[in-house]
């Protein structure tokens, strides 16, 4: 049977240098970026924008906030704009990062309790498309025109909702839903850059794990070498908690590692990620232990050919620049496990963008709209068979397209071919 190999040799990982270089580029991209929400502003009859997202912070502002330090830090990241500035709230903790970060923005200090300040906050700011006047430094003075703000809604709590209203009932809150994550799906080159370092620390990852595995070994424990083995070749982060599942454990589409000892003859699912500067990776390869079976066989190979008839459809529409619909791409790899009489074990989507978030736009799938894939784009091309009880296949890779430049590129580039492990 074939071995695990890495194709091309893995890349070294990324230093000091790649992490300034695209700090840098975020700062020149900035502008960009909010010059293209304050458009959308004018264009939904919208003064200001209040933002909830630590990665939309990160994206309009470069306010950086661990994944789940959010839940702790109060009102600090959160930030709005305006017509001609951009504010950050912070309290003590942060202020001082805020003002290294955020250089071009007026720190506003705030700690659990926007609603009270935020009659006078709404008051200091310049509404979009008034040619506003900056608000002084205290944030007391101001062209108080705003009148209607846009609040990303998903982020916001029915009692941060009901306060904030009632802080200043004389200003409109507008529901934003996805406004900046529709930015944020068209990648430019230097995010594209950080994802493939992202799926180069993981790929290097696995391909130093798959030798050392042996029948017996538990899910957790080979769970946490992975996670060491990304933390400490690269990664600063995990994009997400290593998944390692085997036998029947494998058919839960998002299940946790366990105390499982893994068995020959069965399969052996991985799906993990690094975070490479603030970006993801995100791979799933099930592997087959000891002695494979016929039928985990045969389910590799439907999963892999469904997954090859998308990269196919890719590379057509990367050459026509006839971009396909996430709906129909969804279904492109369905109609092969259905034909197989599997539709019923696929039943999730196909895949999803990835970038500052682990999961962000584009959704591809059967049940959303068929939208035309954006571009350039990175998104995660998934398809799986589960059968509860006894086992569960998954291949999973990240894709950079952008019909612009003819380009189709598969940036996981770990085997895709049959491994066996614990030989």
């Amino acid at each position: 049977m074939p071995t695990a190999l890495f194709q091309p040799d893995p890349p070294p990982p990324p230093g000091p240098d790649d992490v300034e270089r695209w700090r840098r580029a975020d700062i020149v991209a900035r502008p960009r970026r909010l010059a293209r929400l304050r458009e959308r502003l004018v264009g939904e009859h919208v003064d200001a924008y209040l933002g909830l997202s630590r990665e939309n912070s990160r994206y309009l502002t470069g306010f950086v906030l661990d994944d789940g330090e959010e839940k702790v830090a109060g009102d600090s990241g959160r930030f709005i704009v305006s017509g001609d500035e951009v504010v950050v709230l912070a309290d003590t903790r942060y202020r001082e990062q805020a003002e290294e970060e955020c250089p071009d923005a007026r720190i506003e200090e705030s700690y659990y309790d926007l609603p009270a300040r935020w009659g006078r906050l709404v008051g200091s700011l310049g509404a979009v498309g008034d040619g506003g006047t900056r608000g002084h430094p205290g944030g007391r003075s101001g062209s108080g025109s705003v009148r209607r703000v846009a609040v990303e809604a998903s982020y916001a709590s029915h009692a941060l909702w009901t306060a904030l209203r009632a802080a200043a009932p004389g200003i409109e809150l507008v529901a934003a839903d996805g406004w900046v994550e529709e930015q944020r799906a068209v990648k430019e080159p230097s995010e594209i850059e950080r994802v493939r370092a992202a799926c180069g620390v993981a790929d290097a990852a696995l391909t130093r794990l798959v030798g050392d595995i042996r029948i017996g070994t538990t899910e957790r424990e080979l769970a946490l070498r992975l996670e060491w083995d990304m933390r400490t070749h690269g990664a600063e982060a995990l994009a997400f908690d290593v998944a390692c599942l085997s036998g029947p454990r494998a058919a839960l589409p998002h299940g946790s590692p366990g105390e499982r000892r893994i068995g020959s003859g069965e399969v052996l699912l991985f799906d993990f990620g690094a975070q490479v500067a603030g970006y993801r990776s995100d791979m799933t390869r099930t592997l087959l232990v000891g002695e494979p079976n016929a039928r985990d066989m045969a389910l590799h190979a439907l999963v892999a050919a469904a997954q090859e008839d998308v990269f196919a459809e890719l590379a057509r529409a990367s050459i026509t620049g006839v971009v396909p619909g996430a709906r129909s791409l969804d279904g492109v790899a369905r109609k092969v496990i259905d034909v197989a009489g599997h539709g019923p074990h696929f039943g999730h989507g196909l895949g999803h963008g990835i970038g500052l978030a682990t999961h962000e736009l584009p959704r591809l799938s059967s049940r959303g709209p068929d939208d035309p894939l954006p571009a350039p784009s990175v998104f995660s091309v998934e398809p799986g068979v589960y059968l509860p009880g006894e086992t569960g296949v998954r291949i999973e890779d990240l894709v950079a397209f952008d019909p612009a430049t003819r380009r189709s590129e598969r940036l996981t580039r770990f085997t895709r071919e049959v491994t066996v492990v614990g030989e």
